[in-house]
């Protein structure tokens, strides 16, 4: 049998072969747009990452300085307590010695009071008892919204009493040694009074005789008084002059010393 040979490729001419591989060659420029797309789809996705990672990166130093600051922020919380805790402790020692600055300004000499009431007593006058009564305090039971009394509103210095007893010979007498009593500056006047006063007979410690049993004579007779008087709510660095005059050195001399300290007002 015969077989057909028949070589197609050789048939054609080369130009025609020329022409077909130009036309099987791939055209670049077709591809640069796809090319774009795919730059600028893979920018916005690493712009996302970058944007995250830095993001990230400036909430951890964020994080960071809030630890930081918690921390010092509990430091300076526990030195402000400590600091309150000092003004506490500052306050109440200012106060104690307020306190206690205070009482030399409350402090009434016996010495300053005999030394003016001796002098203030009439001739027909005889003192025979000097006590000193306490200022009635306010009572712990009340409670703390209760109106405590005029003095302590004001500020004012607790006064005690003085009471003074004995006997005069007459109730005139008496009269004339509450009248003088009153112009003491150690005392109050508008609250000194007499308490008590009446006719009983002259007992010995006046220095009357008292008649023989079976005599007729009446006994002498006297008044017996009782005079209370509050002492003086001034100050005692307000009387320095005073208390001077009747010999109170030492006391003078503290309280001159504390008001150059600045502890007392002058």
């Amino acid at each position: 049998m015969y077989s057909l040979d028949i070589n197609f490729l050789q048939d054609r001419s080369p130009e025609e072969v020329g022409a077909e591989k130009i036309a099987q060659s791939i055209n670049l420029q077709e591809y640069i747009p796809v090319g774009i797309g795919l730059g600028v789809g893979l920018i916005f996705p690493v712009l996302v990452f970058l944007s995250l990672w830095i993001i990230e990166g400036q909430n951890n130093s964020l994080r960071q300085k809030i630890a930081t600051l918690t921390q010092e922020e509990k430091q300076l919380d526990g030195k402000i307590g400590d600091i309150n805790k000092i003004r506490t402790e500052t306050a109440a020692v200012k106060e104690q010695n307020q306190a206690l600055v205070t009482v030399f300004d409350r402090i009434r000499p016996w010495s300053a009071m005999l030394f003016d009431l001796r002098n203030r007593v009439p001739a027909n006058v005889q003192v025979e008892n000097i006590k000193q009564i306490p200022p009635e305090l306010p009572s712990r039971s009340r409670s703390r919204g209760t109106q405590q009394n005029t003095n302590e509103e004001e500020g004012s210095i607790p006064s005690g009493v003085i009471e003074i007893s004995g006997y005069a010979r007459s109730f005139s007498d008496v009269n004339d040694f509450l009248l003088s009593m009153a112009e003491s500056k150690l005392l109050d006047s508008s609250a000194s009074r007499i308490t008590s006063a009446e006719l009983v007979d002259a007992p010995p410690i006046t220095g009357a005789i008292p008649p023989k049993s079976k005599s007729k004579i009446k006994p002498t007779q006297v008044v017996k008084y009782t005079i209370k008087a509050d002492l003086s709510q001034v100050p005692a660095s307000e009387l320095l002059s005073e208390l001077e005059k009747k010999g109170t050195v030492g006391l003078v001399n503290r309280i001159r010393s504390l008001q150059k300290t600045g502890a007392l007002p002058e």
